[in-house]
């Protein structure tokens, strides 16, 4: 899976990570509906770490369909809440 963090790039993820990239999102999930700012803000940059150590970075200059958007590392609590889908930020995290 192609995933974007916004204001970075693309990551080519395998999808045998999503169930750990999973627990992180419904974490980021909670934090945002109690208004934990601090929690929020280290889990997402927990989130996006996962992303980076777990998959390859692509080239700057490929331009590959993103199946997945992630926000940017200093993207706001209201930011964020925008960019959710009824899964959380990753497909299947709310299970």
């Amino acid at each position: 899976m192609i995933v974007r963090i916004m204001g970075e790039g693309q990551v080519k993820l395998d999808d045998s990570h999503f169930t750990e990239l999973n627990k992180l999102d419904d974490e980021l999930l909670a934090e945002m509906e109690t208004g934990d700012e601090a929690g929020f803000r280290n889990t997402l940059g927990a989130l996006l770490n996962a992303v980076r150590t777990m998959g390859t970075a692509l080239p700057d200059d490929s331009l590959e369909p993103s199946e997945l958007i992630l926000p940017a590392p200093d993207a706001s609590l209201a930011e964020v809440r925008g960019m959710l889908s009824e899964d959380g930020l990753i497909p299947g995290s709310t299970d």
